[in-house]
C-alpha cells in the first residue's frame, strides 16, 4: 500500500493562492515605497502595477475554482 501524503487539487490551489497573495502585497509595498521615495521612473511603476493586476486576477480564478457554484 503506498499511503503517502498527497495533496488534492483543492490543497494545492489553497498554497498557491496564499503564494499569490504574498506576491501581490510584496508588490503594494515596493511600489507604495517607489512612490514615496519618488525616485522610480514611471515605466519601472507601470510595470509592477500590470504585475499586480495580474496577480489579482490570477488571485481571483483560484478563488472562483475554490468557491462551489450554488444554482439558486
Amino acid at each position: 500500500m503506498n499511503s503517502s501524503p498527497r495533496m488534492d487539487e483543492n490543497d494545492v490551489l489553497r498554497v498557491k493562492l496564499e503564494v499569490l497573495r504574498s506576491e501581490h502585497r510584496d508588490l503594494d509595498d515596493a511600489i507604495a515605497a517607489l512612490h514615496d521615495q519618488g525616485t522610480a521612473d514611471m515605466l519601472t511603476l507601470k510595470r509592477l502595477k500590470r504585475k499586480k493586476l495580474s496577480l489579482k486576477d490570477q488571485i481571483a480564478a483560484i478563488e472562483d475554482r475554490l468557491t462551489p457554484d450554488i444554482i439558486a
